[in-house]
């Protein structure tokens, strides 16, 4: 009985594409008229448990409409930043943002957000940072917790900066870490670790909150600690700061978030405690 299960015929009745929005299914899929078989064929193409090729196409994605370019413009997300990552929204009746992941300009992955925070990936795909590109040469690496402060890391002039593709842990999630291969929940570490081992000097930019924290230590401990520094953000008020990047954008401009990058301090000594 759940109104989960999004179903879309194309203006020229070419083509078929559904998706279940059900955080824990998100089966999908597609079929053309000129298939001749309607039950097996649509299965396979349906079910999806192994990495895939991926098209804007097969996604149903289309370029941003005038109603999202002014939800970003209203987080200092300017047209030209939102169309070099390609982020896109999916098409159809629901306003539905799509962060298309690529590597070496190919789209491998997406994850998309409707505007009341509720966000789903594409099954069947490798996890990787997003803006894997950015950072491909780069000596030092920002980390954000999500995509929004990825872009907005770039509206302040920083662009060797990602985010990771699944927010933060509520918690840190064991004392001892798992085999690279069992290490699930970050495997987006362990499938970027060659571009990763490069940086001399990874910077993290998690959120201010609790999550953002345990975020923060899971990464540098999988990073290393030595070669990991934290943002500490600006203060809102005598009693607490802002939470993100996002949030310093929006209240104290490019400036204030450029230099809270470049004011971070060495991770051991904000956590010597």
């Amino acid at each position: 009985m759940e109104r989960s299960l999004s179903f879309h015929i194309s203006g020229k009745r070419n083509f078929a594409l559904w998706r279940c929005f059900n955080f824990e299914c998100g089966w999908a899929g597609q079929v053309f008229a000129h298939n001749s078989t309607t039950s097996d064929g649509v299965d396979q193409l349906g079910r999806m448990g192994s990495p895939r090729i991926l098209t804007e196409e097969s996604l149903n994605l289309e370029p941003l409409g005038d109603m999202l370019a002014a939800y970003f413009a209203k987080r200092m997300i300017s047209k030209d930043t939102l169309k070099r990552n390609h982020v896109m929204q999916m098409a159809g009746d629901q306003i539905i943002i799509a962060f298309t992941y690529r590597q070496n300009g190919i789209l491998i992955g997406c994850k998309y957000r409707t505007l009341e925070k509720r966000f789903w990936q594409e099954k069947g795909t490798d996890k990787v940072l997003y803006g894997l590109d950015d950072v491909r040469e780069a000596d030092e690496i920002i980390i954000a917790k999500g995509e929004i402060d990825k872009l907005s890391l770039e509206e302040a002039g920083i662009p060797n900066c990602v985010s990771v593709p699944n927010g933060a842990p509520q918690a840190i999630t064991s004392k001892e870490l798992l085999p690279p291969e069992e290490d699930t929940r970050f495997s987006y570490l362990w499938n970027c670790k060659e571009l990763l081992d490069k940086a001399s000097r990874i910077v993290l930019a998690t959120d201010g909150d609790l999550p953002g924290q345990a975020l923060a230590e899971e990464l540098a401990r999988r990073l290393g600690r030595e070669r990991c520094w934290q943002v500490c953000w600006p203060k809102k008020d005598e009693f607490s700061s802002y939470k993100d990047a996002n949030e310093v954008l929006v209240n104290l401009g490019a400036e204030a978030l450029k230099k809270a990058i470049e004011c971070a301090v060495p991770y051991e000594m904000q956590n010597l405690n």
